[in-house]
């Protein structure tokens, strides 16, 4: 068996992936299985595998999948959980288990057979999966905790230490098999006999702890190899005990840490134990995180370290019991999305010094914290104080950061060497100011650590203009920089909130470079969750802040990346588990704000963070204003009531998709008698109006010449070539120009290298996304450096329209490949790996001749559009395409050539 180290994007339950390679029948086929981890509560869940074949057209006809309770019965071919027998399909990617009913912390082993049109595979080799704890009686003991404040924390202040507990086990016998299962609020590290157990750091994942809580679970078996172990567990803050409690009306607080733990053991004997938190465990507050806030960072005293205190024989006489505490109160359920991690290290670049104090620069604005080499006298307290910027006198710039303090602070215990990092604390940053640090500070004492969500890579792009490849890193580090279990807006300053506003479009362009599908099927169960019974849908969620605006334009995330999910994953789970919701939103829309009119009047922001007319113009001005406009919202409701019919139509829901288009069919009518202009524009008349008109479909026909040419006449002779959008306009911009014929413009807007524009912020030191058009200039109340709002539907655009890659249905199962051949971009280099294998579309262009190479995976096909008007000018690995069998002429039109090709690698060559 050969294992791959990269986790690879899957739905409920499904993340890891294992290299299964079997001898098969048919020569240069191989199966991949993507395979389970731990703790699936899924009572179905969904098995997926890839074909792997250099050869061309490789199509799945039938598949077996056999699942069985052990892995001597599945050697033998005996499904006795579940045996599918064969059957006739081409889905590899959504087959959900429909086998008898799981039980918890089984372990349950899975392999499938497959047939092509090309031979038979052998079976692949087994993957497993091991089951959660289905039900709440599952966890039959108790919560323990400490709720009430002790002398070591800051009641004024909003502090709280760290809670330490611990508890020493005997095992009479041999383990066989140990699973942990641990949920531990706000924020938690366990360990075994000393050591850490797992490699992640800031667990579990957020979420509303009246609603659901998440818990971890550990394959401990080799930790509890002897008869005498020690157990320890450190609890952090987090967001259960509330990082901000001056504005209780605004900001939930859940009380105090808390945590339980189980964990399940089976002996070689076959008998079976479960050891439990209760309150024969003992904890303390007085260990060295004195203190440690989300927002304003962690204080470590080295001189209360309790050493050994997670292992055997540690003196704990000075300990209380531990308390039985009040549960959370929400559903206990199996963390789907992997759980932060130290992804990366990065030392800095530079580092000067003055009156005693450092400044570390580290080159690149990212999220995570730094560790420290230092040596010193006892006592000794060094400060770190993060930012993002620098003063012109080249001290730190802190007032973007707004009541946060973004300070660490570690006291040293002395003598020997020293290295600490924070446990229950991340920051957004580049500089870093160290002060107190004895003796003299050498570069290599620091590191910085890019903490994010455990998620792969899948997307490359890189192109011949080397503006468009600075913006396309830099929305990389900003995207990653911003998931923390949640989309967070920002990681610097007291906010670090998922505001749907920020990813209805970005989400779908993040999925193109991140394998974040679990990522945000969580995120819409937060959204789910934080709805209001009477349909109401908050602009935060988990709705940690209690913001209920009411408007069109945020929730609309809501819809549109389900709808991202289940283009990119073929998985209709994710619209099952939503449409209700979904549905309810928008009955509750248009009962409560849409007039006589027809008209839905409620919008809360407008076209927020639309760039001043100048650089000047917004110069130390805040950005924080609304201007409600209902166009938006209007036009929002039209787009998502086709969504809404498309749902229908995958659910089965025939009455549904009618009462849908219908509204929608009136929603158009009254929109245009409302709101278009004689002179061919909408509302205001603005680029933000106009695009939404012409990209959701609501302009009549006849009008159509005349709204492109004032999108245009607003771009080039109004904004001299450059955009005006605020987050909502931002996210149709680039695909409406496209689609009018207009990728020309669109390349324009992307290489602009003067404001407001992508290649302004890079110009002006940006090695992430701004928050604001004019964020160097703007009152630094709200101009965050590291945002993702304001990608928009760059990177949708870029993978799709100049590289080709888009899903048509299924998974990618069908790819659309159509790229943008733009004058004054010779090349594109572009791939992403979806569900069935990578995706790559690599094109360059001179002045006779395009060259094009295509990848498709096995069991997909792709409809290519190649850019000419004559066939014979095309060829295919030195043959005429008309010469191939594996490829078929679909069409000839509008100076396109389309055809229809299965998997395989392909080299077109096409004289111009």
């Amino acid at each position: 068996m050969k294992e791959m180290a990269k986790i690879l994007s899957v739905m409920l339950g499904l993340c890891f992936s294992l290299t299964a390679i079997a001898q098969p029948h048919a020569e240069h086929l191989l199966v991949e299985l993507l395979r389970n981890p731990l703790g699936i509560d899924k009572a179905s869940p969904r098995l997926s595998w890839r074909i792997l074949s250099e050869e061309r057209n490789v199509k799945q006809t039938a598949y077996r999948v056999l699942v069985a309770s052990s892995f001597a019965k599945l050697d033998r071919d005996e499904g006795d959980l579940w045996d599918s027998g064969q059957v006739f399909s081409d889905n590899s990617i959504s087959v959900f288990y429909d086998g008898k009913a799981l039980k918890s912390d089984a372990e349950v082993f899975w392999k499938v057979k497959v047939y092509t049109n090309k031979g038979e595979c052998d079976w692949s080799a087994p993957a497993r999966w091991q089951v959660g704890l289905l039900y709440y009686k599952d966890w039959d003991k108790r919560w323990i905790g400490f709720d009430r404040y002790f002398n070591t924390d800051d009641h004024q202040a909003g502090y709280l230490s760290a809670r330490y507990f611990r508890k020493e086990i005997s095992l009479s016998k041999k383990v066989a098999k140990a699973t942990a299962y641990i949920i531990g609020l706000g924020l938690y590290e366990f360990y075994i006999d000393g050591k850490k157990i797992g490699d992640q750091v800031l667990a579990p994942g957020l979420t509303d702890y009246t609603q659901n809580v998440m818990y971890n679970t550990f394959d401990v078996t080799e930790q509890l190899s002897g008869n005498n172990h020690a157990l320890g567990v450190t609890l952090g803050n987090g967001r259960y005990y509330a990082v901000r409690q001056e504005k209780p009306y605004k900001v939930k607080d859940f009380g105090f840490p808390k945590m339980q733990l189980q964990i399940r053991i089976t002996y070689t004997d076959g008998s079976k134990q479960t050891l439990y938190t209760d309150n024969t465990w003992k904890g303390t507050t007085d260990g060295p995180i004195r203190s440690n806030n989300e927002y304003d960072g962690e204080v470590y005293d080295a001189r209360k370290e309790l050493q050994g205190w997670a292992s055997l024989g540690y003196d704990d006489t000075a300990w209380i019991p531990a308390e039985y505490v009040q549960e959370p109160g929400g559903k206990y359920e199996s963390q789907i999305n992997r759980n932060m991690k130290v992804m990366q290290d990065i030392k800095p670049v530079s580092i000067t010094s003055e009156d005693g104090k450092y400044i570390l620069d580290f080159g690149q604005n990212f999220s995570g914290w730094v560790k420290m080499r230092v040596q010193g006298a006892r006592g000794t307290e060094v400060t770190l104080r993060f930012a993002e910027a620098l003063q012109e006198d080249g001290t730190l710039s802190r007032d973007n950061l707004r009541a946060a303090k973004a300070t660490d602070t570690y006291i040293l215990k002395g003598d020997e060497e020293e290295v600490w990092e924070p446990r229950f604390t991340y920051h957004g940053f580049r500089y870093v100011e160290v002060s107190g640090y004895p003796g003299e500070a050498d570069i290599d004492d620091f590191m910085g650590r890019f903490v994010y969500d455990e998620m792969e890579t899948v997307g490359e792009f890189s192109s011949s203009n080397p503006l468009l490849n600075q913006i396309h890193k830099n929305a990389w580090w900003g995207i990653a920089s911003n998931y923390k279990s949640i989309p967070v807006d920002c990681p610097q300053r007291n906010e670090r909130q998922a505001w749907l506003g920020d990813r209805p479009t970005s989400a779908y362009g993040e999925n193109f470079l991140f394998d974040n599908a679990n990522f945000y099927v969580k995120w819409l169960e937060d959204i789910r969750l934080s709805q209001k019974t009477d349909g109401a849908i908050p602009d935060v969620a988990p709705a940690f802040w209690r913001y209920y605006s009411d408007n069109m334009t945020w929730p609309s995330a809501y819809p549109m990346i389900a709808d991202m999910l289940f283009r990119h994953t073929g998985d209709v789970r994710v619209l099952q588990d939503h449409y209700p919701s979904m549905k309810k939103w928008m009955d509750y829309m248009r009962a409560r704000y849409m007039n006589d009119k027809g008209i839905i009047t409620k919008d809360s922001y407008g076209d927020w963070c639309a760039p001043p007319a100048t650089i000047e113009a917004g110069r130390g001005k805040s950005a924080d204003k609304k201007y409600p406009n209902p166009v938006l919202s209007t036009a929002y409701y039209y787009y998502l009531l086709q969504l809404m019919a498309d749902f229908s139509v995958h659910l089965g829901n025939e009455r549904d998709r009618a009462d849908f288009l219908q509204q929608a069919t009136q929603i158009r009518k009254d929109f245009n008698l409302q709101f278009y202009n004689q002179n061919g524009g909408y509302g205001n008349n603005t680029l933000t109006e106009n695009l939404l008109a012409m990209y959701f479909g609501l302009v009549e026909e006849g009008e159509k010449v005349k709204l492109a040419d004032r999108i245009v006449e607003i771009i080039e002779e109004e904004n001299d070539g450059h955009l005006s959008t605020g987050v909502v306009g931002t996210q149709w911009i680039m695909r409406t120009l496209t689609d009018m014929g207009r990728s020309d413009l669109a390349f324009k807007l992307t290489t602009n290298k003067t404001y407001p524009s992508w290649g302004y912020m890079i110009e002006h030191g940006a090695t992430t996304i701004w928050e604001l058009w004019n964020g160097n200039t703007a009152h630094p109340q709200m101009n965050s450096e590291n945002h993702v709002m304001m990608l928009g539907d760059l990177l949708v655009w870029s993978y799709e329209n100049l590289a080709g890659i888009k899903s048509k249905e299924n998974g990618f199962q069908t790819i659309r490949m159509k790229p943008e051949m733009i004058e004054g971009l010779d090349s594109v280099n572009a791939s992403y790996h979806s569900l069935y294998g990578e995706i790559a579309s690599n094109w360059s262009k001179s002045k006779s001749a395009l060259e094009w190479t295509v990848s498709i995976p096995a069991n997909a096909k792709a409809e290519i559009y190649l850019p000419t008007k004559n066939l014979s000018a095309v060829t295919e690995k030195n043959k005429k395409l008309q010469d191939h069998k594996d490829i078929e002429v679909l069409s000839e039109e509008a100076g396109k050539v389309k055809i229809l090709a299965g998997s395989g690698v392909y080299h077109f060559k096409i004289k111009l």
